[in-house]
């Protein structure tokens, strides 16, 4: 069991949610102040998209991310950021030509992905170690493009979040540390219950936590339902918590969330299970980063 938890609040993330929930942060203003509240609600770390103002859905401009990551540094919380990496991976095939993208098909270069990063520096970026198949569409990230990504982000002192969304992707995160892309001490997060990738269940935390490195920090996280559950079964398997409104839109059934109440309830999880809750400056401290 981990005694020690930290927290990471996924804010806002990129899915079509923001129609389902009228509190899942849009503008930058919106994604910052949220990420405040789950930061003063007991996150130690924000996990950060951002959307487009106008339309809700996902954006990859570079001035957005900025004023969200100025704003919640301007602000008095010392929440620890995670610019998401992922960037444009969604393919689709098209139905009159199956060999190109079809509508909905946004891909990104593993220099597009990191742009954002490289210039605003967070402590901590996600990188996807995999292609997977991610509901009805394909999430691509060949393994020459991790690479360059991953090289990038260790040029910038940034630490990776190595985002495993099924078992091989262990396996390839950890051909990147073997590569000395990834430097010790490696920080990993199992995404569990995308359809269709790992299983959320405490079997496929068992199995990914065995397979990394003795020294990395691990977190999982499920989706929707799973959320709650998988935050109390990463805690008992010795590994950290990821909640928020990118992964989870409920409370419980029928009962609409914000960002701080799924902190306030993770916070009460862990501590109920005998752990403590990390500040920033604690996690900070355990996952030896870099401070901006």
């Amino acid at each position: 069991m981990n005694k020690n938890v930290i927290i990471s609040c996924a804010v806002t993330g990129a899915g079509d949610t923001a129609s389902k929930n009228p509190e899942v942060p849009v503008t930058p203003k919106e994604i910052a102040d949220s990420a405040i509240k789950a930061a003063k609600a007991g996150a130690a770390v924000a996990h950060i998209h951002v959307r487009d103002p106008k339309t809700g859905q996902l954006s990859h401009d570079v001035s957005l991310f900025q004023e969200v990551v100025e704003r919640i540094r301007e602000s008095d919380t010392d929440v620890i950021i995670n610019i998401t990496a992922g960037g444009g991976g969604d393919w689709i095939p098209s139905d009159e030509d199956p060999t190109r993208g079809g509508e909905g098909t946004d891909i990104q270069t593993p220099e597009e992905r990191h742009e954002p990063v490289g210039l605003l520096l967070p402590e901590i970026c996600t990188l996807d170690c995999g292609s997977v198949n991610f509901g009805d569409q394909i999430y691509i990230s060949p393994a020459d493009w991790l690479r360059k990504q991953a090289e990038l982000i260790k040029k910038s002192g940034v630490k990776p979040e190595l985002e495993c969304f099924d078992t091989g992707h262990i396996r390839f995160a950890n051909q990147l540390i073997k590569e000395e892309l990834v430097e010790e001490q490696p920080l990993f997060q199992f995404c569990l219950g995308i359809p269709w990738g790992a299983a959320a269940d405490a079997e496929t935390i068992s199995y990914m936590k065995q397979r990394i490195p003795e020294d990395s920090n691990w977190a999982a996280f499920g989706i929707g339902a799973m959320q709650m559950p998988i935050a109390a079964e990463s805690v008992l398997q010795g590994g950290n918590v990821r909640i928020g409104l990118e992964d989870n839109l409920y409370l419980k059934k029928g009962v609409l969330a914000t960002n701080e109440h799924l902190t306030d309830k993770a916070v009460n999880i862990v501590q109920s299970l005998g752990a403590n809750v990390l500040t920033p400056r604690e996690a900070r401290e355990k996952l030896k980063l870099r401070k901006p």
